[in-house]
């Protein structure tokens, strides 16, 4: 018996340990240091010039900000040295759905303050190959508006992150190709009718085309605001408000375009014992992930519903700069 934690258990606890403003140990090759999150940083942990206060440090992490609090610069970019450390800090940032900006002091003794202090210490090493693994937990029958029938099964990660659900109507057919919708979840479109996307119109119309053969799978994956989560959502979208387009708030926040994990999908089909798809989707990133990852698309099959004059814009940058196929 070991009591001892594992590479994703650590993993989970340290973005956990962001997101409350605790510091982190990150230790590698490359050297060692200690790393908050600038969203959560916090007087009692910090010791830096005057000027330079937790209001200032959020200020500077979040450019949606930018108008309320102006003139923060001129910054110095400094490009010399390793940066394992600090792209690893940004990444939990980033899994932890916090801004993508880390206050990282490099200390040769890091790894013996984390155990002075009981701070959680991660090596890089085992935490740039820590797999994506899901298990099954609980699955019952949910029968649906219209008389359908479904069984609804929840899936959790290893690494404590957001659980993922798959609604199995009817009997789709093993190994496939089962008709089947990736799809990611939308607080705003999916369930208060925000009008900005096209993401509510695609959930309803996804499940009414299943409903209609009888059969069929609906992915829903808890990746809200492609990947970043509903408050670094929100940034984006007052910075849309500011003139920037979706892929450029995302941009200037610190994320890429899309930093959905679509391979998730994927391995819950197969757990499922799925193959192969019919898969509803306009996005051609959604269609190779999952080819790469072990499932065939045996066809792609349009989804168009929503569109508005609300959401015009955003479906043509889409289109444009993500190659989405509407």
């Amino acid at each position: 018996m070991s009591l001892d934690l594992t590479i994703a258990e650590r993993v989970a606890r340290a973005r956990a340990d962001l997101r409350i403003g605790a510091v982190v140990a990150l230790c590698g090759e490359q050297g060692a240091a200690l790393v908050q999150a600038a969203e959560a940083v916090s007087p009692q942990r910090l010791a830096v010039p005057e000027r330079a206060d937790c209001a200032w440090i959020r200020a500077v992490a979040d450019p949606a900000q930018d108008l309320a609090y102006p003139m923060k610069g001129p910054f110095t970019a400094r490009r010399g040295g390793d940066a394992a450390l600090h792209r690893a800090a940004i990444r939990l940032a980033k899994q932890a759905h916090l801004l993508p900006a880390a206050l990282v002091l490099p200390l040769a003794d890091a790894a013996q303050r984390a155990q002075a202090h009981d701070l959680t210490r991660l090596d890089l090493e085992d935490y740039a190959a820590l797999p994506t693994t899901l298990r099954e937990v609980s699955s019952a029958r949910v029968p649906l508006k219209g008389g359908v029938d479904s069984r609804v099964r929840v899936f959790r990660p290893a690494d404590g992150s957001e659980e993922h659900y798959l609604v199995e109507v009817g009997s789709p057919p093993r190994p496939g190709p089962a008709l089947a919708r990736l799809h990611s979840a939308c607080f705003t479109g999916d369930v208060i009718g925000s009008l900005k996307c096209d993401c509510g119109p695609q959930l309803h119309s996804a499940l009414e085309q299943i409903a209609a053969e009888g059969a069929g799978l609906l992915l829903y994956l808890n990746q809200e605001g492609r990947g970043i989560g509903l408050a670094n959502k929100m940034r984006a979208y007052a910075l849309q408000d500011q003139g920037f387009d979706t892929v450029e708030a995302n941009h200037r926040l610190g994320f890429e375009d899309d930093e959905r994990d679509f391979r998730i999908g994927a391995e819950m089909l197969k757990a499922a014992g799925f193959t192969s798809v019919r898969l509803m989707t306009n996005n051609p990133a959604k269609l190779a992930r999952m080819e790469a990852n072990g499932v065939e698309v045996a066809e792609r099959v349009p989804l168009l519903a929503g569109h508005t004059a609300e959401n015009a814009d955003y479906l043509a940058v889409k289109a444009a700069k993500s190659g989405h196929m509407l």
